[in-house]
């Protein structure tokens, strides 16, 4: 029945979206922002301690979720909440909708939903670029890794997989404040969501075709480029995207003012809205598959 569960929560995801109430990830970030108010000290040793213990936390709650409910249906349920497919592809359709209607100054307002960079200046190509550089790399950390530690460790790993995301958005991101603290955190997400990145890039280029793209030129982007990306996971995600929509990504950005020039993703024009919308189905296809997979990965073991 774990395989069934992991089918049930992709289609709960796709059906409703992200739970209405007391979303369990919100409550988390609530609860570390606590603890890192009581913990903080620029210190990579105090880091270690928050992003263990509350890393560890999360887990030891998605197994005794599984010893309360029984492992299917608490992992049904751990997983549907930490899927962020419909609410990706809402978010990426509204800007892109924006656009469409000539409002820039909504689609750079409804930006930072998906992006940290900076949005004020950005123009219509530019929102589009972020809009599928973000598509690109939340397929793999909100749907492909969710379902893969969902198959590999049950409720647990989706429970301490998620958490680890967390943490990295609050603090693994270089900033004076967080450059040690935050460095545990942003280590541990990288190391988790390696084989999702991976597997990810890979189901991109198969299901490329679906959306009117290449395979070849998905595999050859992501080999090519994907190393480049300072991200050691986002860059193979966004490459392998950028060579099956046939477009270019990368390029200057920048972080609360701070310039930087991203590597080159790709070969072709900017992206536009009618990409942002490929983008979004090719992440729905690519949930399908690593669902399937993940689904009969898990029956296969037990």
């Amino acid at each position: 029945m774990s395989g069934a569960a992991l089918i049930g929560a992709y289609a709960a995801d796709l059906a409703f979206g992200d739970p209405r109430r007391a979303h369990p990830v919100a409550g988390f970030g609530r609860l570390a922002a606590r603890v890192e108010r009581a913990v903080y000290a620029p210190s990579r040793a105090r880091g270690v301690g928050y992003a263990a213990g509350l890393v560890g936390l999360a887990a030891l709650a998605g197994e005794l979720l599984a010893r309360r409910l029984g492992r299917a249906a608490a992992l049904l349920a751990v997983t549907w909440a930490a899927l962020g497919g419909r609410s990706l592809a809402r978010e990426a359709g509204d800007i892109a909708a924006a656009l469409d209607g000539g409002d820039l100054d909504g689609a750079r307002a409804a930006l930072p939903a998906l992006v940290g960079r900076d949005t004020a200046r950005l123009d219509e190509n530019g929102v589009c670029r972020a809009v599928v550089e973000s598509v690109a790399e939340n397929t793999g950390d909100a749907i492909v890794g969710v379902l893969f530690w969902g198959a590999v460790a049950g409720p647990a790993g989706v429970a301490g997989y998620r958490a680890a995301n967390t943490l990295d958005a609050m603090v693994g991101h270089r900033s004076e404040r967080y450059e040690r603290f935050g460095w545990a955190a942003a280590r541990l997400d990288d190391a988790l969501s390696w084989p999702g990145a991976r597997a990810g890039a890979a189901l991109a280029a198969a299901c490329a075709p679906a959306v009117g793209g290449s395979r070849s030129a998905a595999w050859r982007a992501a080999r090519r480029d994907g190393a480049a990306h300072p991200s050691p996971n986002a860059g193979r995600l966004e490459a392998a995207f950028a060579g099956a929509l046939g477009v270019q990504l990368g390029g200057p950005l920048s972080y609360g003012g701070r310039p930087e020039r991203r590597p080159r993703l790709g070969d072709g024009a900017a992206p536009d809205t009618a990409t942002v919308r490929q983008a979004v189905r090719l992440s729905l296809a690519v949930g399908a598959a690593t669902t399937v997979l993940c689904a009969a990965a898990r029956e296969a073991c037990r």
